[in-house]
């Protein structure tokens, strides 16, 4: 596993790119590596087949500029319900050495999307104890940033992505099974209304327009921000 400034945790195929798909290619943008971690194939979703999705998920990758994508193929509907689930993301956090690691707010309307931000902050705890029983060196990144899926609050802090907008946007409509769901076989969605990336759009519209800027990804951190006075440009 060749490592990365920024590793990027998403509990299903499409998830990081709703949530922070203008962040990565930013990061990408400005010559930072960034790795991709599905956790499940999203086989539980009523459109789409696994093949179809981890090939919708690689093209994603393309368009973001990500170095690499890996998905640990959990068992989708039961992350976390196994022990190793926890090691399994340390010991990826542990060989991606990222400096940043970002995974989902720990509210959502989706179950799973919470599970995941359970699982995620105990597995990005656990990599930086020398004595935790999981392959590679101990490694504690930076700082975890929390991402909106469905959901969102208040953050500490947005990234302005209107520059980068479209390549999410790109990325997005690689997601064709859940999002057009044109296949004779589809079964209409929430997902496949126009409504929803509308909704995804919205959002970020609205974090951007309170920031001054056209889009904007919003972040939650558990840290204390350290700023070196109260001038709004230092």
């Amino acid at each position: 596993m060749e490592t990365v400034d920024l590793l990027v945790f998403g509990p299903h195929p499409d998830d990081l790119e709703i949530g922070l798909g203008g962040t990565i290619a930013k990061h990408v943008a400005n010559g930072h590596r960034v790795g991709l971690c599905d956790l499940t194939a999203g086989e539980m979703g009523t459109n789409g087949t696994i093949d179809e999705r981890l090939a919708e998920a690689e093209a994603a990758r393309a368009v973001l500029g990500a170095a690499w994508r890996v998905n640990l193929r959990w068992p989708d509907r039961a992350i976390g319900g196994n022990a190793e689930h926890i090691r399994a993301a340390a010991t990826l956090v542990r060989e991606a050495r990222p400096r940043a690691v970002a995974i989902p707010y720990g509210t959502d309307r989706h179950p799973d999307h919470v599970a995941a931000s359970q699982v995620l902050t105990e597995a990005v705890f656990n990599s930086g104890l020398r004595r935790y029983d999981a392959s590679g060196d101990a490694w504690k990144p930076e700082w975890v940033c929390y991402y909106f899926i469905n959901d969102s609050m208040p953050p500490s802090f947005v990234v302005d992505v209107s520059e980068h907008y479209e390549v999410k946007r790109r990325a997005l409509r690689c997601h064709a099974s859940q999002f057009k769901a044109a296949a004779a076989t589809a079964v209409q969605t929430r997902l496949t209304s126009p409504l929803f990336l509308q909704l995804v759009e919205s959002r970020d519209a609205q974090f951007g327009a309170l920031a001054g800027v056209a889009f904007a990804e919003g972040i939650v951190v558990n840290d204390l921000i350290v700023r070196s006075g109260l001038f709004k440009n230092l």
